[in-house]
């Protein structure tokens, strides 16, 4: 009994509480059972409050996520009636998955038998018993229920919920501050407010987008999407609603967070009647063992939906093959209001199947995670999919506009969604490669039509844009993005992020003269914005002008020292000049800053094994250091192995160095790498290093 039960649901009630009057409440087998004998009435103390300490009392507890305790049998008496409706229907405790379809982590249901106490327990006139068969109540602390946190996050000043009207999503943006990469094995969010926060979604942001949409609300958080930037962490799911908090995770399954994380919380909260101070933290457990196995997050979904008001069997189906061999761990269903049946199914190759969830009268309001008891095996062939009905007509009370009006798809709860996350396991790493390569491309594409749907409501939402913009981008089709990013200029032509993106598009479509000329913009009107000046100078060394790149990356990292690409483009500018001495002190200062950036690795061991100077080699480390780039890329990456033959020559294991220029060979590079890497190779069978030009200006 977690939550409360307001006018918005007493509706619902109604029918339960009359049918246990017309009812009377007769004894039944499973009651039967719950007594010691037909002529004893059931009470509260020996019957009902074993019942309501076990299962209602996570939430129904002194200053717990529902708005009132049932822990004394004052309270409960008071709402007897209420109680047992509520169990009769199932409404309470909120668990929305059917039974059957899936076996779950925290599902408790009241059985039969239970149900029936609760019911004549009213029939008897609800009697308290004799308190001395009162069983101890549950104890609650203001403690964290997984122990003291390493690290705990909150807000920089509460927010203030207004005293009335409807339910309100709100995001919330809250600095990570950590110096180095962080494991994270555990995260435990606290309301802040039990009463008014309903349920929270987590996400993270390794870019300022989120931050910089919060600084332009005066209050703390701000209403309205949230950027594409803000993500689940390495395929893990981060939420919470009443009475859950997710264990630690097991050794290997940790996530990562890097210096310059956000995280993002969507709080949805109800107001009370009064105004409200919310002010929500998050603790996190931290573990010395970085990841072993990532989980694979995939969506099934259709961003394409139009609901005509009235209709009321309004249906979206969506599907997915699995390319690879995966264990299902947990799943997520996400909908709005309309949404009324949730099904998702594993269809094997054999035509078998297997229920992800069934859940016949979805409620937006008790959203969770289900996480399988077991987790379970699915071979490579198998298609997920998903049903989702809605009801878009006045009938269904759960309808947030009346009378109903056309509703489409959009992250705002008047407009209406359709996702089921699936949290999976591959056998390997290299699975789970081919399984986000396969998927990925699909779950863009779907974005895509979502925010175009939504800019054709909105066309002058500068978020919408930049969303797609950067969906584009991921897709490879940078035209398409440039012309969003241009739409934002020319919607917020004093804004320097929309020249900064704008700018970027620009260079991956190839129109690096346009391109200088926004970043340009960008730095007229922000002086300090370190990665401008460093994208800036990037387009200059591209085009031939190392000097005036130059500046911008000194500039870059006057403003922002802890830039490894910055670190990187000074060494590259040292390093086609052949001052290699001062490109390795770069280099180095990108590698301590990025320890596992492939380029700057590999720049650097170049150089320790080929540079002309003796006093500058350090063979051992090159090699040390090309061995690393080569299993961070998965040995696919030829010019990682290029370097890596290198590096075996400089330290005289010339056998070692051929085999690995031939690895480098074998991915076909293109020409005229493949050549250099030929020449190089012939170099090692005749017993000799290689050695980079003394000075390349």
């Amino acid at each position: 009994m977690r939550r409360t039960l307001r006018a918005d649901c007493l509706k619902a009630l109604v029918v339960g509480i009359a049918a246990i009057r017309a009812d009377n409440v007769a004894a039944t087998g499973p009651l039967d059972s719950a007594r010691d004998n037909q002529d004893r009435p059931v009470t509260f103390a020996r019957d009902v409050a074993p019942i309501i300490f076990d299962r209602c009392g996570t939430c129904h507890h002194p200053d717990g996520a529902a708005p009132f305790s049932l822990l004394t049998y004052a309270a409960a008496r008071q709402r007897a009636t209420l109680i047992a409706a509520v169990a009769k229907s199932r409404f309470m405790p909120p668990w929305k998955s059917e039974p059957g379809y899936g076996e779950f982590i925290g599902h408790q249901p009241l059985s039969d038998a239970e149900i029936g106490v609760m019911q004549q327990w009213v029939a008897d006139g609800a009697p308290e018993g004799d308190p001395r068969d009162l069983p101890p109540p549950p104890q609650w602390t203001e403690g964290w229920q997984l122990g003291k946190p390493d690290l705990v996050v909150t807000l920089p000043q509460p927010y203030v919920l207004r005293a009335d009207g409807t339910d309100i999503s709100r995001v919330f943006v809250l600095p990570v501050p950590v110096r180095t990469m962080r494991y994270v094995k555990g995260l435990e969010f606290r309301p802040g407010n039990p009463k008014v926060v309903h349920h929270a979604n987590i996400r993270i942001d390794r870019t300022p987008a989120s931050r910089e949409l919060d600084d332009q609300d005066p209050a703390p958080g701000y209403d309205g999407l949230l950027s594409h930037s803000a993500v689940y962490p390495d395929g893990h799911f981060l939420g919470w609603t009443p009475g859950q908090v997710a264990p630690l995770l097991p050794k290997g399954l940790a996530w990562s967070i890097s210096p310059g994380t956000d995280l993002v919380v969507e709080v949805h909260m109800k107001p009370t009647g009064r105004a409200e101070v919310v002010e929500p933290s998050i603790g996190l457990y931290f573990g010395d063992d970085p990841p072993e196995r990532t989980p694979a997050m995939l969506r099934l979904g259709r961003q394409s939906i139009d609901i005509a008001a009235g209709e009321k069997d309004y249906a979206v189906t969506d599907s997915f093959v699995l390319p690879v061999d995966v264990e299902v761990q947990a799943v997520q269903p996400h909908a709005h209001y309309r949404a009324r049946e949730v099904r998702g199914m594993a269809t094997l190759p054999d035509g078998a199947t297997k229920w992800l969830i069934y859940i016949k009268d979805w409620d937006f309001r008790w959203q969770h995670v289900y996480r399988y008891v077991t987790p379970f095996a699915l071979p490579k062939g198998t298609t997920l999919s998903m049903r989702y009905t809605y009801d878009n007509s006045a009938e269904n009370p759960r309808n947030p506009q009346q009378p109903p009006r056309r509703v489409r798809w959009g992250q705002w709860t008047k407009d209406e969604m359709g996702d089921l996350w699936i949290q999976v396991l591959t056998r390997d790493d290299r699975d789970l490669q081919i399984l986000n390569d396969t998927y990925r491309p699909k779950m863009i594409a779907e974005d895509i039509v979502g925010y175009e749907t939504m800019i054709q409501g909105e066309p002058s939402r500068v978020q919408l844009h930049d969303d797609v913009a950067a969906l584009y981008l991921d897709l490879g089709r940078e035209q398409e993005s440039a012309a969003h990013f241009e739409a934002s200029v020319r919607l917020k032509p004093e804004s320097s992020a929309a020249h900064y993106n704008f700018a970027t598009a620009l260079t991956l479509a190839g129109r690096m003269d346009e391109a200088i000329g926004q970043y340009q913009q960008a730095l007229r009107i922000r002086p300090d914005y370190a990665i401008a000046h460093n994208n800036l100078g990037s387009v200059l060394l591209r085009l031939g002008n190392p000097g005036e790149a130059l500046q911008h990356f000194r500039e870059a990292l006057r403003l922002d020292p802890a830039n490894a690409e910055a670190h990187y483009n000074v060494g590259s500018v040292f390093g086609s000049r052949g001052n290699f001495s001062e490109a390795i002190g770069s280099f180095r200062e990108a590698v301590r800053l990025k320890p596992d950036w492939i380029p700057a690795v590999t720049s650097l061991a170049w150089l320790l094994a080929t540079a002309p100077d003796a006093a500058l080699h350090d063979a051992n480390q090159a090699v040390r250091l090309a061995e690393r780039a080569v299993a961070l890329s998965g040995r696919k990456d030829a010019r990682a192995l290029d370097v890596l033959a290198a590096a075996y020559a400089a330290a005289g294991e010339f056998d070692r160095a051929v085999a690995a220029a031939q690895a480098a060979l074998g991915l076909k590079p293109a020409d005229p790498d493949a050549a250099a890497i030929r020449r190089r190779q012939e170099l090692y069978r005749q017993r000799k290093p290689y050695v980079s030009p003394p000075d390349r200006r």
